[in-house]
């Protein structure tokens, strides 16, 4: 594991996590003061799996930085019922970032539950390359019927880490479902609060909760920087990591630290 990595403690620093799709998201994080990034591609679609070259050039400007960094595995896009042949992409992907990165962000559910048996696969394709490589279970629990019942399937599989809006569109709005999770788990593994965090809501999340993990985008709007391409709507509206806003999270819950140490 990275040592910027939090060991299993009782009390131990809170960790911002940043999710980013191009090195400058990288820059802008560690420019705003989070301790790690979780790398994808395409995240206007919810994010895939960083390309070859991008993990690469990735991972040495995070660990440069200070900071540890995650990658999602997710083969396509939309939802999280993969089929035999999604399956044995994520497993390839797995093997090859495993050796490469600090952990691997990845989940699976259908029918209202994680899929257990999905995730198992995923899993023993990674820690066949890295017995120790860190695992995040992603918001696919949120997914499910009963996310805070659903952790239990992510203690049983080792995932250290489970990011959770606890159910809702945005995490504020679950805040009870989170802090059941966090009761739920104890020290057995982390919950993470992400999905519609900012500066001005982070610390009352995180004192509703109990959480020690956040994350978050922190994107903002920008200008696309091709005005053709703009009009014929080849993807979303742009956003890019905003240092600022990093700054604010990070200001925001060192603050709730300091006051409440």
């Amino acid at each position: 594991m990275h040592p910027f990595e939090p060991q299993r403690t009782k009390r131990r620093m809170m960790m911002l996590e940043i999710c980013v799709d191009d090195l400058a998201g990288i820059e802008a994080a560690a420019a705003g003061g989070a301790n790690r990034i979780e790398l994808c591609s395409v995240l206007s679609i919810g994010g895939m799996t960083p390309t070859a070259a991008f993990t690469e050039q990735a991972v040495e400007l995070a660990h440069a930085r200070g900071m540890a960094i995650r990658a999602m595995v997710r083969p396509r896009g939309g939802d999280f019922a993969y089929d035999d042949a999604d399956m044995a992409m994520a497993a390839a992907e797995a093997r090859w970032l495993a050796s490469r990165v600090d952990g691997l962000v990845f989940g699976a559910a259908k029918d209202g539950r994680l899929d257990e048996a999905a995730m198992a696969r995923f899993i023993e394709a990674a820690r066949g390359v890295r017995p120790d490589i860190a695992l995040t279970l992603h918001r696919a629990i949120d997914a499910t019927a009963d996310p805070a019942a659903e952790v239990e399937v992510a203690v049983r599989l080792g995932f250290d880490l489970v990011l959770t809006s606890g159910g809702a569109v945005a995490a504020p709005d679950a805040a009870d479902v989170i802090r059941a999770m966090v009761e739920r788990v104890g020290d057995r593994c982390r919950i993470m609060a992400g999905a519609g965090v900012r500066p001005d809501n982070v610390a009352a999340l995180v004192a509703a909760t109990g959480v020690r993990d956040v994350h978050g985008s922190a994107s903002s709007p920008t200008r696309a920087s091709d005005a053709l391409a703009d009009k014929l709507e080849f993807s979303p509206q742009p956003r890019r990591t905003d240092p600022d806003v990093v700054r604010g999270l990070r200001t925001a819950i060192d603050t709730l630290e300091t006051t409440t140490a």
